[in-house]
């Protein structure tokens, strides 16, 4: 709904929702600014006219789509909170969902005023560094993550590597669950493993990039950040949701490698269509806090989201967020959650844009002919996608492109 919005004012904040009531809708939805600004359920002598006028916020606009329900857009002064996201997030996502008022309320957008962006330091490396660490100029960043996602050893992690290495992969990560334990310390694996990542470069001229997992406490990632950089890793993950904005800003300001932002915890916040926070909105105040790659899912995924929801999700992180040269924040999306060969086609065709990560976990090294073909087979159907080829001539070209078709059928 913000997008057809054409009034913002530079020093306020404005936040779209969709709400269903069974109260007086104008009603309900003064309530609700009231109860995130100025206000409280009953009036009180020192919530003047003045200090209303100044510090409440405003209902903008009322859509109805039915007569109990709206999509409606709020806005607040800067002013209330300063460019501070873990208030923005207390104001724009905080009380507002336990009004009693609303059967629905769901937070469907989110435009922030310059101030944010002159606040906070936002992504450091993006696609264009991403691309660069990796020495992959075109095309997407091929990936897959570790797995089992526990229960392997720091040894046998570089293993595993080793064969994603010499099968061509350009992108690896840690599975969200594998930060520390004691059966995979994080300091041995990120030794072992760089190992064999730096022995690679050495040979082949560009270095893979591993996402290596510190989510921990901020003296922890802070410290896991410097063990990765010392052992010559281009990049770092983080679980997004579990350390939380302060947690990823403070890391942000430390880091010099790339965030590969994780938002494991997400259907929290989205599952439902009744009540949450949609992903248009969650991701600029991550964007804004520094990361530099963020998952979005993927077409025809195990998960429960729609190909609808994740291609806008994709293309807002490539979105500006704001005006002027390098103010765009924009980041690199990562593909994943059960990606093979027979998604590419559509991903490509609905974004026309290859500036993304796509990764496959057993959509890539459960290939028939082993790992080096399920790479081979993956850039195949990209590669074919981008020229206009269809996916099956193609793959009458390519052995490995056709072995992965009859595998994922």
């Amino acid at each position: 709904m913000l997008n057809t919005f054409s009034q913002f004012l530079p020093s306020r904040i404005y936040a779209s929702y969709d709400v269903e009531t069974k109260a007086p809708l104008e009603a309900a939805l003064e309530t609700m600014a009231g109860e995130q600004s100025s206000g409280t359920f009953l009036a009180l002598p020192g919530e003047t006219p003045e200090l209303k006028a100044r510090y409440g916020a405003r209902v903008e606009r009322i859509d109805r789509t039915s007569e109990s329900a709206a999509a409606t857009v709020l806005s607040w002064p800067i002013e209330n909170m300063g460019p501070s996201l873990p208030n923005l997030l207390s104001t724009v996502a905080g009380n507002l969902f336990e009004l009693k008022q609303f059967s629905t309320l769901r937070l469907t957008g989110l435009h922030l005023p310059d101030e944010f962006r002159a606040a906070y330091p936002g992504p450091q490396f993006g696609v264009a560094g991403t691309r660069r660490l990796t020495g992959i100029a075109n095309g997407p960043i091929l990936g897959t993550i570790i797995k089992p996602s526990v229960g392997l050893s720091p040894r046998e992690t570089a293993a595993l590597v080793q064969q994603l290495v010499d099968g061509g992969i350009d992108f690896i990560k840690d599975d969200e669950l594998q930060a520390d334990g004691p059966h995979c310390p994080f300091a041995q694996r990120v030794e072992a493993v760089m190992a064999v990542i730096n022995s690679h470069a050495e040979r082949a001229g560009r270095k893979v990039m591993f996402a290596f997992n510190l989510t921990g406490e901020i003296d922890e990632m802070l410290r896991r950040h410097d063990i990765v950089e010392q052992a010559g890793g281009t990049c770092v993950m983080v679980s997004i949701n579990s350390v939380g904005l302060s947690g990823v800003t403070y890391l942000r300001r430390h880091c010099r490698l790339p965030i590969h932002a994780h938002r494991n915890g997400w259907g929290l916040y989205s599952r439902s269509p009744h009540i949450g926070i949609s992903y248009l909105a969650y991701q600029k105040l991550w964007r804004l806090a520094g990361v530099d790659q963020m998952h979005v899912n993927g077409l025809r995924n195990k998960f429960c989201e729609s190909d609808a929801s994740v291609l806008a999700s994709a293309r807002e992180c490539m979105t500006p967020m704001f005006n002027g040269a390098n103010r765009g924040c924009e980041v690199m999306p990562v593909f994943s959650s059960g990606q093979t060969v027979r998604q590419v086609q559509d991903t490509w065709n609905a974004l026309s844009t290859a500036d993304l990560i796509y990764a496959a976990g057993g959509g890539l090294m459960a290939h028939p002919a082993g790992v080096a073909a399920g790479v081979r087979a993956m850039r195949q159907a990209w590669q074919s996608a981008m020229e206009g080829v269809d996916l099956q001539t193609a793959a009458s070209a390519h052995v490995e492109l056709r072995q992965a078709l009859e595998k994922y059928a």
